[in-house]
């Protein structure tokens, strides 16, 4: 597997386990783009620490820094669904401990081969496809 596969699976995972430990954390939460409202409500604050992250809610999305400084940033889409650009997947591989760092043509090209399991919401902004179980 090439290093910026690697590096897509693992933020997909990393993403994945910070949204569980906010959910876990924040009963009222289902969709991580919850946040955003939570913060304008004055329910939750715009930066702090949840279990074993740090977050800083941004814009139109959160920062998850997990306990070894891995850095998972994401956007939420108008549907609340999380997405994320080559931007955020390049910063993720620079802030882990044994850093990934590359090249975005390697992340698009990485991106591309995991597809259906990753949808291009926008061109160079991506989420995990929703699957469809209906038979």
């Amino acid at each position: 597997m090439t290093a910026a596969r690697t590096l897509v699976i693992s933020f997909v995972d990393a993403l994945h386990t910070a949204g569980n430990a906010m959910r876990a954390a924040i009963p009222p939460l289902e969709q991580l783009a919850e946040m955003l409202a939570l913060v304008r409500s004055h329910q939750v604050s715009r930066s702090g620490e949840i279990g074993d992250y740090l977050y800083k809610v941004h814009g139109a999305g959160c920062l998850f820094i997990s306990q070894d400084g891995s850095e998972i940033d994401v956007d939420f889409a108008a549907d609340g669904a999380e997405i994320f650009d080559f931007w955020r997947l390049r910063r993720y591989g620079h802030s882990l401990p044994e850093p990934l760092a590359p090249t975005e043509q390697e992340v698009r090209c990485a991106v591309e081969s995991l597809k259906p399991l990753l949808a291009e919401v926008r061109p160079g902004w991506f989420s995990m496809a929703k699957i469809n179980t209906s038979a």
